[in-house]
């Protein structure tokens, strides 16, 4: 909540005002009509008004206080009358300003009414993705090396859709999602460029309603009428110590109880490579439910990194082709929806962060982008933003303006 104050009539901290009081009658003892000024009635008298430094009187610092101690108590009230809810998720007005009163709305997460409902349109074309470690100044390793105000640079390199991640499985958080003020940055300033935003959250698979109570919150998220345009599952957690049955269990769980809660809102799955799960790697996580879990995504978004990758497999275009039609063979659908993501990042001679593994190479991009063409995938991206070169940028800029 941000209170605004009327700059001060002088920069020093401290003014004085000379007022001059007209003169009376004097009465008896040359007080009388004068009161205590006595001889001094009618002289220019000097008021000396505190300004404590912030070009705020008296009665601001006052009224200032005042909407303190009333944000407190509405805080305070929400956490009291939570109810069995572990969270709390902000909103924030869209009525102007000048209209109301300041004030912070809490509503735990839950069904509510939607503005509007999610398509398949956000995974179509170009896409850029942010992570936590990127973004989250509470999770960034250093100083966050992307900001809200580079979704505009996005968009004006081709960029149709942000995919952020908006949520961390974290002991000690109060919010289910990410800084909210966070999340509303970025969703108003990709908004504000036409950027659409896909909010994606990676499961732990932990007991209970952690990771159902995380994405719910990120599918109801709203700020001054805008909400994420999409919701993408994360899944590739294995280090959980679970039986292979058990997390694919879990998987399957809950996501059954995502879709009953988001309804028909498309839904995205952020998948293993199948050439992994299936050739490469099977111990990697065997028996996955892909049968089991068909229907509860919309739209699949495999993770196809030949970056460091080995022989065939290190080639873009035989790579990301064969995972795309691996993943329907499995799914048993051979039209399913598909927006490819390859990587690792794409570097073409500029300075970029080391991601700790070895980054792909501009000159990839072209045999990506041929996979995607003769996949039929409905779009593409690379994983991730912060790691891919300015000419690289450039290039999928170009490529994607054509399709």
């Amino acid at each position: 909540m941000d209170v605004a104050v009327g700059p001060g009539s002088c920069p020093s901290g401290r003014c004085s005002s000379s007022v001059t009081v007209p003169t009376l009658p004097a009465g008896p003892g040359g007080v009388g009509a004068r009161g205590e000024l006595g001889a001094n009635w009618g002289r220019p008298l000097r008021v000396w008004r505190p300004r404590y430094g912030l070009g705020v009187d008296r009665r601001g610092i006052a009224g200032i206080a005042a909407l303190l101690l009333v944000f407190l108590a509405l805080v305070f009230g929400a956490f009291l009358t939570a109810g069995p809810d572990r969270y709390v998720v902000p909103q924030v007005s869209a009525t102007p300003l000048d209209t109301v009163s300041p004030s912070l709305v809490v509503e735990a997460p839950g069904g509510r009414a939607r503005p509007h409902q999610r398509t398949l349109d956000p995974y179509r074309g170009l896409g850029a993705w942010v992570d936590s470690f990127d973004a989250d100044p509470a999770h960034a390793p250093g100083a966050p090396t992307v900001y809200p105000s580079a979704v505009a640079g996005m968009a004006a390199e081709g960029v149709r859709t942000l995919y952020l991640q908006g949520a961390r499985a974290s002991e000690g958080t109060r919010f289910p999602t990410a800084d909210p003020w966070l999340l509303a940055e970025y969703l108003l300033a990709a908004h504000a460029a036409d950027v659409a935003v896909v909010a994606w959250y990676l499961p732990m698979w932990e007991d209970g309603d952690e990771d159902l109570d995380r994405l719910v919150a990120l599918s109801a998220f709203e700020v001054l009428g805008h909400r994420f345009d999409g919701l993408a599952v994360d899944i590739e957690w294995k280090d959980d110590g679970l039986e292979h049955d058990e997390r694919s269990r879990r998987l399957v769980e809950l996501g059954e109880r995502l879709r009953t809660t988001v309804g028909t809102d498309v839904l995205g799955g952020i998948v293993m490579p199948p050439v992994v799960t299936e050739e490469i790697n099977p111990d990697f996580w065997p028996g996955f439910p892909w049968a089991e879990i068909r229907t509860t995504y919309d739209v699949w978004l495999p993770m196809s990194y030949w970056s460091f990758r080995t022989d065939e497999h290190a080639d873009p275009r035989t790579y990301t082709a064969r995972n795309v039609r691996l993943l329907r063979e499995l799914l048993g659908d051979g039209s399913a929806v598909v927006h490819a993501v390859g990587g690792i990042g794409a570097a073409d001679g500029t300075d970029l962060p080391d991601p700790g593994e070895p980054l792909a190479a501009v000159g990839d991009l072209d045999g990506f982008l041929t996979a995607l063409d003769e996949t039929g995938a409905v779009g593409g991206s690379i994983y991730d933003w912060v790691t891919t070169g300015v000419e690289a940028r450039r290039h999928l800029a170009e490529a994607f303006s054509d399709r």
